[in-house]
Parts: structure tokens; C-alpha cells; sequence
């Protein structure tokens, strides 16, 4: 038995191998020097486009202060730029549909992350370590029969 592993080995050995082509960083980037990545949080869907620039951010046409207008909701959309110190250096660009204002500004954030990462590879280790690249995956439990809600029970009477 060991004799044929050992034949098999040296077969394998003598066969030519092939090359891999290597492996250039990936990169997402337009002719227009934009990069595109979509975001997704809850049920909302973000289509993201980030370019160098001087810090505009507009989602559906609108101003990220008038789209989002809770303070809490901007610190969101920002907090990208926050954890890699480029604050104002990217215009984003993007268009968001589904959920409510929280989950469109957790999809708009995931979205920010994923681009910035193919415009610059190297910011993908300090955007990981913060958990921005990652989707969220909590949604709304389904309602399950029997129930009023997803856990909720119906009131129960002794007498």
C-alpha cells in the first residue's frame, strides 16, 4: 500500500504544473476615477459611487444633512471616513431604497466602506478591525402562528 502512494507521489511530481496568474489587487474604479460598491442593511439597499473630491455626500439628490436629518443618523454615514482619518478628502454619490432612515444610513455606511476599500486596498485592514465591511445580518424576526407577534403570546385568563 505504501509503495503505490509512494509511485503516485512521484508521478505527481513529475508533472508539469501550472502557473497561476498573478493576483492584482482588486480595483473598482470608473473612468471617471469613481469607485462603485453597494451596501445592505435590514431591507434597505444602498448603490454607492465614492471619488476624490472635497467631502460632498448626497443620497437621492439631496444633501446627507437633509436626507438624514438626525444628528445620530449623519454620525452613522460618516463614521467610514472617521476610522480612516479622510474626513472631507471623498465626494460620495449614491441612491438608496427600502427600510426605514436607520437601516438606509447602516446600508449607505456598508456601501461607503466597500468602495472606499477599492479605491484603496490598504484601507481594508483598518475598515475590517472597525466591523464596517462586515453586513449586519440582524433583520426583523418573522410572526410565527399562534403567536400575536414574533414572541408575543396572546393574554392569558385563568377563569
Amino acid at each position: 500500500m505504501t509503495a503505490a502512494i509512494k509511485a503516485i507521489t512521484e508521478i505527481e511530481a513529475l508533472r508539469p504544473k501550472k502557473e497561476e496568474p498573478a493576483r492584482e489587487p482588486k480595483t473598482r474604479v470608473d473612468g471617471k476615477g469613481r469607485a462603485y460598491a453597494t451596501g445592505r442593511r435590514k431591507n434597505a439597499s444602498a448603490r454607492i459611487w465614492v471619488k476624490a473630491g472635497k467631502g460632498k455626500v448626497t443620497i437621492n439628490g439631496r444633501d446627507v444633512k437633509v436626507y438624514f436629518a438626525r444628528p445620530v443618523l449623519q454620525m452613522i454615514v460618516d463614521q467610514p471616513f472617521k476610522v480612516i482619518a479622510r474626513i472631507g478628502l471623498y465626494d460620495v454619490e449614491g441612491t438608496v431604497v427600502g427600510g426605514g432612515l436607520s437601516g438606509q444610513a447602516g446600508a449607505v455606511k456598508h456601501g461607503i466602506s466597500r468602495a472606499l476599500t477599492y479605491l484603496e486596498p490598504d484601507l481594508r485592514n483598518p475598515l475590517k478591525k472597525a466591523g464596517l465591511l462586515t453586513r449586519d445580518p440582524r433583520a426583523v424576526e418573522r410572526k410565527k402562528y399562534g403567536r400575536v407577534k414574533a414572541r408575543r403570546r396572546f393574554q392569558y385568563s385563568k377563569r
